[in-house]
């Protein structure tokens, strides 16, 4: 399939003599909600600030829903924006749009009005959905052309709201088949980040998502079932919405808050109450809840898997979070545009023993039906130990970024997707990052990766974050900048902390800058990212001058 034509699905076409089918159809991923329905009606579905909807009743409303959207005129292909953050109907709304064949493209809510006017014209959406309490954003339905829906979520949505849609469409609801869909028709525009330019919404299918949310199961939470409860620490509109969907698949319970601000306290009393066996989160997020007093006032022994990802997370930190809670952990590694699907290190690889760790720093090996390939500039492949471009082949891998052909130039090679992630694999296999191309810096002709020096700082004990980037410099090209934040009670002494340096670390790849704060700026996901650092080194005016 073209990456450039993705509005709709395709027909594959057998060689003569061939055995392939005329079409690849599949099965829609709103199935999976009426299979765990019918299945188990009366068992819990969504545990949301106490409230339960069962899974029989959240059948019976998403199914309401895909016939509001049909009655407005949407159709497969379509594409359905929402701004929101977590609640139900943000999940009714995802769920819907698989339904009738639509394309979902969520938005990170805390992004500003531009932003979302940007991802609303770039995708061509058909549908505009906003959470009440962003007013300036809803604006925006008045100046986008051709929408078909405009409806609001939460309690002051009004008659407009997807609440009230669902409440008036259920009086007179009647069961209706799941669109059609085959392997290649989208059903999710999963944007990235943006680190570079604009953000690119990458191109996720009703096939591809089957294997991931299979793979999920299998690699991340194997034996997970409906006796299981996953708790929701971060926005459903990215990775947690992928780990929704596993969960889903295999009938377990989703616990959540729909307050606004994260509380480490409620999440450990929410584990407590419910008996939460499974959650997802980045490093940020887990070094926040591992560290607050209250996690020793509540249980967690009902716990089986805390999935990590998103962002590497510190030796010191995974050593903390082991002491804490012991053999639970599992990382992966992976990006929007393989939906997390590269690498995993299950439980049994991690240890708060670095001699019983013998991958230590590694973040895992290939995820089952995916191969990782370390390549040189050139394209061919390296010797394992060898530092290079991490590429990734399998049935993870997205569709293609959505009207962006030379976006997707860049990104392919040779059947291959380019992480722009830099690492090496070790002779088992085991996946090592050393850092984003785009992360490192030359400083007098040597190239520097800031992964390995902010690693070694922290375990030096000093700094509670940190992150160093390559900024300009006239006589060295670029130099290293660090920016830290202090553990309680430290004391920054630049001179005692320079003479650490010169002991632990080779003299080229030390910063030459050093700036400390009471806390560093994170992005809406909870990653520390060099963009955001750097924008705002820029408004401080902390960058060092020449």
């Amino acid at each position: 399939m073209s990456h450039a034509s993705l509005a709709a699905g395709t027909t594959q076409t057998a060689p003569e003599g061939g055995l392939l089918p005329v079409s690849r159809r599949v099965m829609n991923l709103a199935t999976f909600l009426s299979q765990i329905a019918a299945r188990l009606p009366d068992e819990p579905a969504l545990i949301i600030d106490e409230h339960i909807t069962t899974w029989g009743a959240l059948e019976q409303r998403v199914q309401a829903l895909a016939s509001v959207f049909k009655q407005a005129g949407l159709v497969k292909g379509d594409r359905i924006l929402t701004h929101s953050p977590n609640n139900r109907e943000l999940i009714e709304v995802m769920l819907a749009s698989f339904r009738i064949g639509a394309v979902w493209v969520p938005t990170n809510f805390r992004i500003t009005p531009d932003d979302v006017d940007y991802l609303a014209r770039s995708s061509g959406a058909s549908a505009f959905i906003c959470h009440s309490d962003f007013p300036g954003h809803a604006a925006l339905a008045g100046k986008l052309d051709g929408l078909k829906l405009v409806a609001g979520i939460g309690p002051t949505a009004g008659d407009n709201g997807v609440e009230a849609l669902i409440d008036k469409a259920l009086q007179h609801a009647s069961p209706h088949q799941a669109e059609r869909v085959d392997y290649d028709d989208p059903c999710w525009f999963f944007f990235t980040s943006g680190t570079t330019g604009k953000s690119k919404a990458s191109v996720l299918t009703h096939g591809q998502m089957a294997f991931v949310l299979t793979n999920h199961l299998c690699d991340l939470m194997p034996g997970t079932t409906h006796h299981d409860r996953s708790l929701v620490v971060a926005p459903l509109t990215h990775g947690a919405g992928v780990h929704y969907l596993a969960q889903l698949v295999r009938g377990a319970a989703t616990v959540f808050s729909t307050s606004p601000k994260f509380s480490a306290e409620a999440a450990w009393a929410a584990i407590e109450r419910w008996g939460v066996t499974n959650f997802f989160t980045v490093p940020t997020i887990l070094k926040l809840m591992v560290e607050h007093e209250s996690i020793d006032r509540y249980r967690h022994n009902s716990l089986r898997y805390i999935i990590y990802a998103g962002a590497p997370m510190y030796r010191a930190d995974q050593k903390t979070a082991l002491q804490k809670l012991g053999s639970v952990l599992v990382q992966y590694f992976g990006l929007g545009e393989v939906t997390g699907n590269i690498s995993v290190l299950p439980p049994e690889d991690h240890s708060p023993d670095d001699e019983a760790m013998p991958h230590l720093g590694s973040c895992g090996y290939a995820r089952t039906g995916m191969e990782i390939s370390i390549q040189g500039d050139d394209g061919k492949l390296l010797p394992a130990n060898e530092n290079g471009e991490i590429c990734i082949c399998g049935p993870a891998v997205f569709a293609g970024y959505y009207n962006n052909p030379e976006a997707n130039q860049k990104a392919f090679r040779d059947g291959w997707f380019r992480t722009g992630d830099m690492g090496y694999q070790d002779a088992k296999g085991y996946l090592y990052i050393t850092g984003r191309a785009s992360d490192m810096y030359i400083s007098g002709g040597s190239n520097i990766y800031p992964r390995e020096i902010e690693e070694k700082i922290l375990v030096a004990g000093l700094l509670h974050e940190v992150c160093i980037l390559g900024v300009p410099d006239p006589t060295w090209g670029e130099i290293g900048v660090m920016v830290g934040v202090l553990k309680e009670g430290a004391n920054w002494d630049p001179k005692a902390f320079q003479a650490w340096l010169d002991t632990n670390i080779a003299r080229y790849k030390h910063p030459r800058h050093f700036v400390i704060w009471p806390e560093l700026p994170k992005s809406g996901y909870g990653k520390i990212t060099k963009k955001i650092i750097y924008q705002e080194l820029l408004d401080r005016e902390a960058l060092p001058q020449p």
